[in-house]
């Protein structure tokens, strides 16, 4: 029997066996589950403070989503200066918005820099937590079906909002006979030049795709399902993003809501004439009760006003050549992407009750209150709040482990 199967059976009926096929490890410090920048930027600031750590990285590389299943043209959304990691700025001569490219880059450099040298290809099947013993039991697969058990005090979640891609549920998605790809999968326009396509999702993602779709000369079409609010990438001369953050400094965020909702109303227009409404409070507000974040425009909406990227309302069911919409209109596409967004595995392998939702595998507390749980468990990357939001964690969380890293030592 293969071993990993072995011992998820034994785990089904024992939390804590005694396999002879697992060799245990013990770790002097934490270990810290998932090497993208999350699992990076809090091995640096352990790193900064003297504290051994293990990263453990299901996939052969670190900052493999941004490596893997992400898009050509991708670049940051916001300003390289809200998307530092700990103790290492950008190169002074990367651009606002730096690319994929680059960010990959600044990730390499950022591991050399702090020597960090995560085990790749070390899946966890298992963690959970031995009161017997105090500490923390990872049983993880290696590169050749090998099984390990890793055994710490501290316990660093990093494998962050975006573990798995997120595939709705649609009515007759087995009958469409052409491609249907998750945007994780989707690189560039060029691969459906001259074709119709259905960009499923009006994020960041999909907003984007379906303006290199266009840039490649597709013929694309974009579900709104929902309501959303689009913003500028840049208002009054500087990022949208930065002025929000500079704004709540000052003023209320109902305050600061209105004030973008009218900028935004000057430069974009009424988006509710595109076939894309607005939620019925502010972005920042919605943002801070949702979790979503407002689409920052880089070009698309001026692809939708002059006809270049149709706007259809949600999916009723796919046919075999096309779909048919809420609305009840029908329209044939040769292909579709699904820009539906990434989900949490945490429940998948953390056995534990308090600290993670089994819905949603986040932090039951939000931002920015959910780095901590209980007997030496954190979480990074959980914030919803980009990559400023994991350097937040990182910061705490390395903190946190220092001061009861220096209390057990003084108690030995």
């Amino acid at each position: 029997m293969d071993p990993i199967v072995e011992m998820e059976a034994k785990l089904a009926q024992d939390p804590h066996p005694q396999s002879p096929s697992a060799k245990r490890v013990w770790v002097p410090g934490p270990v810290i589950v998932g090497a993208g920048p999350s699992g990076l930027a809090v091995a640096a600031c352990l790193k900064e403070r003297g504290i051994p750590r293990l990263i453990l990285e299901r996939a052969q590389c670190s900052g493999s989503l941004w490596k893997h299943r992400t898009y050509d043209r991708l670049r940051l959304h916001l300003p390289k200066q809200f998307c530092e990691l700990p103790h290492l700025p950008f190169p002074q001569n990367f651009p606002t918005y730096p690319s994929k490219e680059q960010f990959i880059s600044y990730l390499d450099s950022y591991a050399t820099h702090f020597n960090l040298k995560p085990l790749f290809g070390r899946a966890v099947v298992r963690a959970c937590y031995d009161t017997r013993n105090e500490l923390w039991r990872v049983l993880v697969a290696g590169p050749k079906k090998e099984v390990v058990e890793y055994s710490c005090q501290w316990l660093v979640v990093a494998t962050g909002e975006n573990a798995e891609a997120f595939v709705p549920e649609i009515e007759g998605i087995e009958d469409f006979v052409g491609p249907i790809i998750h945007s994780s999968e989707y690189k560039s326009g060029t691969d459906f030049s001259n074709n119709k396509v259905l960009v499923v999702g009006c994020g960041n993602s999909g907003m984007e795709i379906c303006l290199d779709l266009c840039n490649h000369n597709a013929y694309p079409s974009l579900v709104v399902r929902d309501s959303v609010h689009i913003l500028p990438q840049q208002m009054l001369g500087t990022s949208t993003f930065g002025l929000s953050m500079c704004l709540l400094k000052w003023f209320p965020l109902k305050l600061v809501d209105q004030f973008l909702l009218l900028i935004s109303r000057l430069m974009l227009g009424d988006t509710a004439q595109l076939g894309i409404t607005r939620p019925s409070i502010g972005p920042l507000e919605y943002k801070s009760i949702t979790g979503k974040t407002p689409v920052l425009d880089i070009g698309t909406l001026a692809k939708v006003k002059t006809g270049d990227i149709k706007v259809f309302p949600g999916i009723e069911r796919l046919t075999s050549q096309g779909v048919e919409f809420a609305d009840g209109r029908m329209e044939n596409f040769d292909a579709i992407i699904l820009a539906t967004g990434f989900k949490s595995n945490v429940p998948s392998w953390l056995k534990e009750s308090t600290m993670f939702s089994e819905n949603d595998g986040f932090p039951v507390k939000t931002f920015p209150g959910g780095w901590k749980g209980e007997n030496g468990l954190y979480a990074v990357g959980f914030t919803k709040q980009g990559l400023l939001g994991a350097s937040h964690d990182a910061i705490k969380i390395a903190e946190d482990i220092d001061r009861d890293w220096k209390t057990k030592a003084n108690n030995r």
